[in-house]
């Protein structure tokens, strides 16, 4: 089913530490090429530094701040900003907020546990 309410959508822990909620994945909803998620890093929280080999993520942010790693470059991060995160890049990301950090997900191919190689 290509339709999902995120109310309905239970919570879980990826290999970097994130909470994650699959909004839509082919594996659950039937879409093909993509998935997407909702992350959370509570304040004070760092993702563990990972990278996949095959998907291209786009991290979206709808709340809070943060601060990421992605290669070689650092930067800050704030509400509304969109970070794209090419296959094989080291990356993670630090809440440096005072609230819990939402980031969208947007995975190209589906995001897949074994896509996901800890680096620390």
């Amino acid at each position: 089913m290509a339709h999902s309410r995120d109310r309905d959508i239970d919570t879980y822990t990826t290999k970097d530490g994130s909470q994650i909620r699959e909004l839509m994945h082919p594996a659950v909803h039937g879409n093909r090429n993509q998935s997407l998620a909702e992350a959370i890093v509570p304040p004070g929280e760092i993702t563990q530094l990972h990278r996949h080999g095959h998907s291209e993520e786009l991290y979206h942010i709808t709340q809070g701040r943060g601060w990421m790693t992605l290669g070689e470059q650092e930067f800050e991060v704030n509400l509304g900003d969109t970070v794209a995160i090419a296959p094989g890049t080291p990356h993670r990301i630090k809440n440096t907020g005072d609230e819990p950090l939402h980031i969208l997900c947007s995975c190209s191919p589906p995001y897949a546990h074994d896509d996901t190689e800890l680096l620390e």
